[in-house]
This record gives C-alpha cells, structure tokens and sequence, in this order.
C-alpha cells in the first residue's frame, strides 16, 4: 500500500509556522507537532522527566520540566544542548512513527519540524513548505514575545538555516506577512497541488 504524501513545514523563529500549521489541520490534514510533542514528554508525568533530571538535576518538578532553569542550563553550551537533543529526539521520532502508522491510509499529512533542515529532518518527508515573513515583520514579532531580548534574538537566529537558503530549498513557500486570508488561500493552493501528485 502506498503511503501518504509528507509534507514536512518548516520556518525560523517569528515566521507564523504555527498559525500555518493550524491551517492545514482545519483543512483535514492531519498534523504531526514535533514542538507540541517535546512539550508532553517535558510537561507533568512527561516520559522524558527522569533522564532531564538526571542529566540536569533541579531542572524538573511536580509541573514537569522548569523551562527558564533547563532554558539557562544548556542556552550556549552546545554539549549540554547535545544531551538534551539525545534524550528527547529519540523519542520525538518514537512518537512521529507512531503518528504515521495512524494515517497511513490518509492521502497527505504534515510533519511541522522546527529544525527541519537544520537536524537533515528534509530526508524524511517528500515535499518541504516553509513559511516565511519579511525580517521586520519577523523580528517585531518576536521582540514582543515575554522575556525575549534582541541577544537572545539573535542567538536563536544564528542555530537556524538563514529565511532566504530555507526558501531555495523549499518546494512550497507560504507568507505569512498579509492578511490571514491571504495564507489560507495559499495553504489551499499547497493542498491542492500536493493532492494532484502521485503517491509517493
């Protein structure tokens, strides 16, 4: 049998990813959140608490994961982020296949991976959407997040695959930078062209 379509949507920081997302599960695409995920395994009774907390102890409690404390423990340590991937994204991919094996008889789903091309999770999928802004729009989007500093900005930035080398790779670009309508109608268009290719 063959299996669905995969999109896989990506966008840096700020970009509108999320609301994209939502579109396409308001369209009947089943959706797969890898952020969403990473919250649950982190969030009370979450699967990943113990190994966090003995890789990191103090960082959890009775409301799963302290987020500013694990946030200030591995924020610059690029070790320290290492074993926190090496916890989590294991079972982050547990959780996608699972996903799979529930809609593989779907015709399209989508896989919303933040650090898509960043973590080779393009290999996976078979067309990419990136959502995209203007930097402007970006930046005073993000500036007005609580407890967001331009240098915390800016280090988020420099982990991500810049906007414009996301949208040379991308199949499918959707701005986010007009009327929600507008992006809509563009994730209608991306459903649409998608459901006229063959299975891959």
């Amino acid at each position: 049998m063959v299996g669905p379509v995969i999109l896989g949507l990506t966008g840096s920081i700020g970009m509108g990813k999320s609301t994209v997302a939502a579109m396409f599960a308001d369209a009947g695409v089943p959706v797969f959140d890898a952020d969403a995920e990473v919250h649950r395994l982190q969030g009370p009774g979450g699967a990943a608490l113990s190994e966090i907390e003995a890789a990191f102890p103090g960082t959890t409690g009775p409301a799963g994961v302290d987020r500013a404390a694990l946030g200030a423990t591995v924020f610059g340590d690029d070790a320290a982020l290492a074993r926190l991937e090496a916890i989590v994204h294991p079972m982050v991919a547990q959780a996608r296949a699972a996903f799979m094996a529930s809609h593989v008889d779907k015709p399209l789903v989508l896989l919303d991976i933040p650090l898509l091309f960043e973590k080779q999770g393009w290999s996976q999928v078979d067309r990419i959407v990136v959502v995209s802004a203007p930097a402007e729009v970006q930046r005073a989007r993000v500036l007005a997040r609580p407890g967001m500093t331009p240098e915390r900005f800016e280090a988020i930035l420099a982990r991500q695959l810049p906007d414009a080398q996301k949208r040379a790779r991308a199949d499918y670009v959707i701005s986010t930078a007009g009327p929600l309508d507008e992006t809509r109608a563009a994730v209608a268009r991306v459903i649409a062209c998608v459901g006229a290719l063959p299975g891959e």
